[in-house]
């Protein structure tokens, strides 16, 4: 029985364990985020938005559809988008 009790003790401090770090966890994470007036390495930035030229909506720089035209990367919200671009631009040439 002593052996029953042990282990249902250790499980109850692991859990406690789990708690208290997610706990802290979060709150040093969400300190440095926001960081009350700090700046450099302690913001963590999670990903940039980009505008789409074509229709301006703001989409995720991972998420975006790229598109180089004369050594510059174009950002698009979708491929209908980055066609309409490159349409508009082989017109202007």
């Amino acid at each position: 029985m002593s052996v029953l009790r042990l282990v249902v003790l250790g499980i109850l401090f692991y859990v406690a364990w789990r708690i208290l770090q997610g706990m802290f966890g979060k709150f040093s994470t969400t300190q440095k985020v926001h960081g009350k007036g700090r700046t450099g390495a302690d913001t963590k930035v999670e990903d940039v938005l980009v505008e789409d030229p074509v229709c301006h909506k703001l989409v995720p720089k991972h998420q975006a559809v790229r598109c180089r035209v004369d050594k510059k990367t174009y950002y698009f919200c979708s491929e209908t988008c980055c066609d309409k671009f490159t349409e508009t631009q082989r017109k202007e040439a």
